[in-house]
């Protein structure tokens, strides 16, 4: 039986380049995926046609048990989203934002009232609740933004790279409210920049590269997937790194990544920590003097450059290109690229929650 989230062979084209090419997901209820791709895989684009702002070209979609396509006002019903870019009324307060999106929600206004002061609490925007949002930080909109997408708990919740400008205090506190939905039994579709962030919360990971599915399994089983452990050396003396390389070419059954500005030099090995051991033992006879040395497991970031040839763009602010060959974040103007590849205001992506709820009204 199809999960919370399922998709199957979805297709979306933006002119001559295939943004999605046969994607294919299942997401079982009350579980995080995380959804992770460089900049252009895809990611962004499969969320927006599994909550209805783009319609595939083919395939199928479910999400609640709805078809996406045959029943798209109901899956907004069912949905929350929180879209890359904070989409606030930079005019209204964020006590009023928080009510507003309450009352479209159909919420008493007593109800819509209690629940915007325990979320400003929540967020840690009790303090500026009554301040313009147009006043906020950069940080403090995306989390007025995370908050409005919590008014209501869906059974469905979408979250497009949703701590992106947090600093870590704050991402931490996402990380937790994150927790208590899942556990609460909510299912989330997770996509992510930050690696640290998918091996903490999401239970599956499928990474897509150029409108495909790559790979998918736990974050276990795809650092399995990479191979092997590594043992990771930073030396003193920057004139001792080539003597050093020599010393891990000794031991690594693979090449030695060496990195001249921070004296690292990573090589993978087997043989865990007898032959650390070993390591540590060849250096002090060779003189050589090291700041740091360590024995790990593949990170995810290596799981990209195995899988992507390249290592996850992280940068605060990325966006992605829809495969339209642009970059959502257009020149810092707050616009993402929208279906037809035209700059709108990123309302758009949060406006499923005010479109859903209007529907409902009438």
């Amino acid at each position: 039986m199809p999960g919370a989230i399922y998709a199957e062979g979805l297709v979306k084209t933006f002119g001559k380049v295939r943004a999605l090419d046969g994607v294919d997901l299942d997401v079982p209820e009350g579980t995080v995926l995380g959804l992770l791709g460089p900049n252009g895989a895809g990611k962004t684009t499969a969320v927006r046609c599994l909550t209805t702002l783009l319609r595939p070209d083919r395939g199928r979609a479910v999400v609640a048990g709805i078809d996406v396509l045959e029943k798209p006002n109901e899956v907004r019903r069912s949905i929350g989203l929180s879209g890359q870019f904070a989409a606030v009324d930079e005019y209204l307060t964020g006590r009023e934002n928080l009510q507003m999106v309450g009352r479209l929600y159909q919420m008493r206004g007593r109800d819509a009232k209690a629940r915007a002061v325990e979320l400003l609490e929540q967020f840690g925007l009790a303090d500026a609740a009554d301040r313009p949002a147009r006043t906020y930080s950069g940080g403090m909109r995306r989390r007025l933004d995370l908050a409005a997408a919590l008014v209501v708990s869906p059974p469905v919740m979408f979250m497009d790279e949703p701590t992106t400008g947090l600093d870590p205090r704050n991402r931490q506190q996402l990380w937790e409210v994150i927790k208590q939905l899942v556990s609460g039994g909510t299912t989330l579709l997770l996509t992510t920049q930050y690696l640290e962030e998918a091996d903490h919360l999401a239970h599956d990971i499928c990474v897509v590269d150029h409108g495909r599915v790559i790979a998918r399994g736990t974050s276990d089983e795809l650092k399995a997937r990479t191979g092997g452990e590594r043992v990771e050396v930073v030396v003193h003396d920057r004139g001792h790194v080539a003597a050093a390389a020599g010393v891990l070419r000794g031991f690594g059954t693979g090449d030695t990544g060496v990195d001249e500005h921070t004296r690292r030099l990573t090589v993978p090995v087997t043989g865990g920590a007898r032959l650390l051991a070993e390591v540590i033992r060849e250096l002090d006879a060779r003189g050589i003097e090291i700041d740091d040395i360590g024995l790990r497991r593949p990170t995810l970031d290596d799981v990209f450059i195995s899988l992507t040839g390249h290592a996850a763009e992280t940068r605060d602010g990325t966006g992605e290109d829809d495969g339209t060959g642009r970059d959502d974040a257009t020149g810092g103007s707050g616009r993402t690229a929208g279906a037809g590849g035209s700059g709108q205001d990123d309302r758009a992506a949060a406006g499923v929650r005010g479109r859903r709820t209007k529907e409902a009204a009438q």
